[in-house]
């Protein structure tokens, strides 16, 4: 009787202490009701709408199944009497006249300051002749488009009102991954629709310019420009991509930091566009076993595989190959963070950079250039004159090259290369293709064919081969390891 009321005591004793636990587990969960109801009302909805002529052509709702989970946003932007789906009840669409509007987008935003300044995604806006903005108390306001960037997907409008309620922005950089944060918006047209998540990773390249901050909170179509916010109620992004195979939320989305896109509406709100440096090298990730083939250490810094004729790179004397490791008074860790640091240094400085090649690293100094508004590309080379096939024997690497005209190498911006005529055994097994050009080989720039084969002939057979090959207007390292030969 005694060890049965002790095992009872024992029992409820763990049952209290299990209890208690899954208490404090529960009150340990977050309660976002309060910042909903603080930071809500500065979160808007924004449709848009654009005009188009009767010899436009009908847009049509794509054919989508009833149960499709995309087919009831899209029928919100093909509403029955506007572009309606060919069907048994529609047989021929309606003739117009005139110039009409048609609902053309809808997203969110929110209001950075009580005079109307709200933030939005640029795709939001993005060919909208109207834009309306409406508040979560239901007023309605046509929205004037201050300035929008592509690149960084960020617009700034503008609404005729004051006393406005605001966000707080707060410091991405400040941002852990495994915190709390909430996302609010217009998902699927749902006004002022809440959900939650946490902060997945940092740092996602998914953009030109930008490092987003990845979370699990569900985005959906509809959501794009409205604000990530954290547990101090501080906003730290715009929700702006999500990762997708069926068009709806699939667990991962991404949002701008609220940083940078603060830098963005600074620029947008004084003279409306964004202005960014450019050098002129298109350029990529340096790998471990290109950074042991050079001698790097580690991988790092960003490769570059072509230089622009005529660009402040090439009047620096940056060539194809180098490893850009720091530019002004930041190092480049991953090749992303070269366009970013480029981008914000401002046009016409002279900046110094450090470069990794053949084995040493050199300072240059370089002057910004603006990057043009279109993002228009160096022109590519093309033409020039045929390179003769030629009729040697493959070389102890597998290629037959031949010399390249000079009248080639000048279009090219070339001192020396062979063209590699066939290919077999092992530089094919890397990636080597006849049309390339071998340009360097190891650490010995390339002049002409006799110079390379003698090379290649006094290979030690044990020794990994670094060959820097050009294809088209892209140069990258192919490294050939004696398991290859």
């Amino acid at each position: 009787m005694i060890q049965h009321a002790q095992r009872a005591f024992v029992a409820l004793l763990l049952g209290l202490g299990f209890a208690a636990g899954a208490a404090a587990q529960v009150q340990g969960l977050p309660d976002f009701t309060e910042l909903v109801e603080k930071y809500g009302p500065a979160v808007v909805n924004i449709r848009t709408t654009a005009r188009v002529s009767a010899n436009q052509g009908n847009q049509q709702m794509p054919d989508l199944d009833e149960n499709d989970p995309m087919y009831e946003f899209f029928r919100r932007f093909f509403p029955p009497g506007q572009t309606p789906r060919p069907g048994p009840q529609n047989p021929q669409p309606r003739p117009r006249g005139g110039d009409r509007e048609v609902p053309r987008g809808l997203g969110s935003g929110f209001i950075i300051s009580a005079d109307g300044y709200v933030l939005t995604n640029h795709h939001v806006v993005d060919g909208a002749d109207e834009i309306t903005v409406t508040m979560s108390d239901r007023r309605e306001f046509r929205a004037k488009l201050i300035g929008s960037d592509r690149r960084s997907d960020v617009a700034l409008v503008k609404i005729d009102a004051t006393a406005l309620p605001t966000v707080k922005i707060g410091d991405p950089n400040k941002t852990k991954v495994g915190e709390w944060v909430i996302a609010i918006g217009s998902p699927f047209g749902l006004d002022n629709t809440v959900t939650a998540g946490i902060v997945s990773a940092k740092q996602r390249e998914t953009g030109e310019y930008l490092p987003f901050i990845q979370t699990d909170a569900a985005v959906n179509p509809g959501n794009s420009g409205g604000p990530l916010i954290n547990l101090r109620g501080e906003v730290i992004g715009i929700n702006s991509q999500i990762f997708t195979t069926s068009g709806s939320y699939a667990g991962i989305s991404f949002a701008i930091p609220i940083d940078e896109a603060m830098n963005v509406q600074d620029q947008l709100r004084t003279s409306g566009r964004v202005i960014r440096g450019r050098i002129g090298v298109a350029i990529g990730e340096v790998s471990k076993d290109v950074a042991d083939g050079i001698g790097l250490g580690r991988p790092r810094g960003a490769l570059v595989s072509n230089v622009e004729r005529d660009s402040p790179a090439e009047k620096a004397g940056v060539e194809a190959g180098d490893v850009i490791l720091r530019f002004g008074t930041r190092d480049v860790e991953r090749s992303s963070d070269l366009p970013r640091i480029v981008g914000g240094t401002r046009p016409g400085t002279k900046s110094p950079m450090q470069v990794f090649r053949k084995g040493k690293t050199m300072d240059l100094q370089v002057t910004v250039a603006e990057l043009p508004a279109d993002n228009a590309q160096a022109r590519r080379s093309g033409g020039g004159t045929e390179t003769p096939r030629s009729t040697e024997k493959a070389n102890a690497l597998g290629m037959v090259v031949s010399d390249v005209p000079a009248d080639k190498l000048k279009e090219l911006n070339l001192r020396g290369a062979v063209q590699v005529d066939s290919v077999d055994g092992p530089s094919a097994r890397v990636g080597v293709r006849a049309g390339d050009l071998i340009l360097r080989i190891n650490d010995t720039e390339v002049a002409n064919t006799k110079q390379f084969n003698d090379l290649v002939a006094k290979l030690d057979a044990k020794a990994r081969v670094l060959l820097l090959v050009r294809r088209g207007d892209s140069s990258t390292f192919l490294i050939i390891r004696p398991s290859d030969r």
